[in-house]
């Protein structure tokens, strides 16, 4: 059963500190929450009307949010048993059920111990009391929704629960207060509750920081790797890097969802292979200010990880300056965390040889070329269908929002003549597949901002 000892009410603080209202909201604002950039967040979960299945974005912001819940609908929607054939012809009662399987398994990635939070609204909880009692003793209401942040935060409360099932049916009950206005940070605040306030600070980079900006209200990369992963780590890269003395954390195992960035083919950043090749064929994009999603049915594209891919996984790990090389002292770690042949007369043998010149460096091609000569067979097909969701109208072809084909294809690099002009949706996903090439349906060039 639910927890009724937790309904707190903003405001409500002792001598041992804020109330978990207060402190959530410092958490994912900072100390100064502009009422200009609470409105762009303050929408709910709306579908399209051009696209069943597409969860709507009204102004920037929010996407950090909107955007990996659109991918996990996507996952279970595209991957879940049964399967659907007619996908984008799904009833209004399928894509609500859809959309608290994405909201329930992002509350179960991001929950350590099996317990839950739910923020709901007192004001709007008397219809739901009648339909679910596991939150009947919530505070209620009844006045208009909040029109500023203060008057939404009063009106907050707090909700436990101790399972899964218990969270999926509360939300069923509540499912209204998540479409209405404000329904997203009701979402957002649930999900920081159930992680734990003190967890994330201990996972993000610098725990002063906002989750979301106080001028721009983007989400933070924290912010996004906790919705895609589970954990609030600063940075996308494999496990963990160690630069200029500092320990920095990244993403420590594959997921459901991927991502991959722009920002990566300016050289901001390095997206590793964890987020490169998640389980399923969907990548949240990202852009300098906004996250889309890049979706297939091609499963080949997230077959098992090669020995081949493995080795230069292992081998990029240690390159921390992604130079496209190691430094030679590092071989022997190289070759030992591949688990090959690596006592210290073999190691000093094979820096010989692959460093001839002894600059203290190993080049990645030659490496792979001395221990890992065979390139994996190609699984991808020739041509595949792709398609593409921006939540945004006014970047969507009409102002509608719907998923874009695409005919793609990522031709060997032997065979390419040259590459077509990289747009920035192709600069995206080339950061992944460095020939990727695709024909969008009337020659419609989808908007990644």
């Amino acid at each position: 059963m639910a927890s009724t000892s937790r309904n707190e009410e903003q405001g409500s603080s002792s001598s041992a500190g804020p109330s978990p209202i207060e402190a959530v909201k410092t958490v994912t604002w900072g100390t100064n929450l502009k009422e200009d950039v609470f409105a762009r967040w303050g929408q709910g979960f709306i579908f399209s009307e051009d696209e069943p299945a597409a969860l709507l974005q009204n102004e920037g912001g929010p996407c950090a949010i909107i955007a990996p819940l659109q991918g996990y609908i996507l996952k279970n929607l595209l991957f879940q048993e049964p399967q659907v054939e007619h996908w984008q012809q799904i009833d209004a009662e399928r894509r609500r059920e859809l959309l608290l399987e994405a909201m329930t398994e992002v509350l179960s990635n991001v929950s350590t111990s099996n317990e839950f939070t739910l923020i709901l609204q007192a004001d709007k909880q008397q219809s739901v009391m009648t339909e679910n009692p596991v939150i009947e003793n919530i505070a209620q209401g009844g006045q208009e929704p909040p029109t500023d942040h203060n008057a939404f935060h009063s009106s907050l409360r707090l909700q436990s629960y101790n399972s899964v099932e218990e969270v999926h049916s509360a939300l069923q009950a509540s499912y209204h207060m998540f479409t209405n206005d404000g329904g997203v940070l009701l979402f957002l605040y649930s999900v920081l509750l159930t992680k734990g306030l003190d967890s994330i600070k201990v996972e993000v980079e610098d725990s002063s920081e906002p989750l979301i900006d106080g001028i721009y209200g983007h989400g933070s990369q924290s912010l996004i790797n906790l919705m895609l992963t589970g954990r609030a780590v600063s940075h996308v890269f494999d496990d963990e890097k160690e630069v200029a003395g500092l320990r920095m954390k990244g993403v420590t195992e594959q997921g459901n969802i991927g991502f991959l960035t722009l920002l990566e083919n300016l050289r901001y950043c390095e997206v590793g292979s964890y987020m490169k090749n998640p389980r399923c064929p969907i990548w949240v994009l990202g852009s300098e200010t906004h996250l889309t999603v890049f979706f297939t049915q091609e499963l080949s594209l997230v077959a098992p990880e090669s020995k081949w891919e493995t080795a230069r996984r292992i081998f990029s790990s240690y390159d921390t300056e992604g130079s496209g090389f190691i430094q030679a002292v590092l071989l022997g770690d190289v070759l030992a965390t591949l688990e090959l042949f690596s006592l210290p007369e073999y190691v000093d043998i094979m820096r010989k040889k692959l460093d001839p010149d002894e600059f203290g460096i190993i080049l990645l091609n030659a490496f792979m070329a001395e221990f890992f000569a065979d390139e994996p067979d190609r699984l991808i097909p020739e041509h595949f269908t792709v398609y593409h969701y921006n939540g945004l109208k006014r970047s969507c072809p009409q102002n509608k929002v719907s998923f874009i084909t695409g005919r793609a294809s990522v031709p060997n690099p032997g065979e390419l003549e040259c590459l077509s002009e990289a747009t920035p949706l192709k600069s995206c996903l080339r950061t992944k597949w460095p020939t990727f090439e695709v024909e969008w349906t009337n020659s419609v060039n989808p908007s990644i901002i």
